[in-house]
């Protein structure tokens, strides 16, 4: 048995890397979506795309180390998890989502808990 003390620091630096890497791929993503503009490859938005990847890539194996140890060790589990983070950071990051009708809200915040259901019911 893990020490409550132990398990509670590890949860805390698996949250903390998934935060930041989901952060950095959500910088990723948005900027991904402005690299072609009236079909030329804007290469100042490639290159912060890239290392917004990069950076995200290199925090989350981080956060893997900390996953298994809490016990989420299938790539689905981790996959979701990264996914809810990264989905929710590229809503608040382009600062759409609170410009959406309440019912696509109702709707996104469904799909997370489903998400969220699926990670405890399959064991991550």
């Amino acid at each position: 048995m893990i020490p409550l003390v132990l398990l509670a620091v590890r949860i805390v630096i698996a949250f903390a890397a998934l935060g930041l890497s989901s952060l950095a791929d959500a910088q990723g993503f948005l900027h991904a979506s402005r690299i072609w503009a009236e079909d030329r490859l804007v290469w100042a938005e490639l290159g912060k795309s890239a290392i917004a990847y990069c950076v995200g890539f290199v925090v989350y194996w981080v956060a893997i180390i900390f996953l298994r140890r809490l016990g989420i060790g299938a790539p689905e589990g981790q996959t979701a998890i990264w996914f809810v983070f990264t989905i929710v950071g590229v809503a608040v990051l382009s600062g759409n989502a609170g410009h959406w009708r309440p019912l696509d809200q109702a709707v996104a915040v469904a799909v997370l808990g489903g998400l969220g259901w699926l990670i405890l019911r399959t064991g991550g």
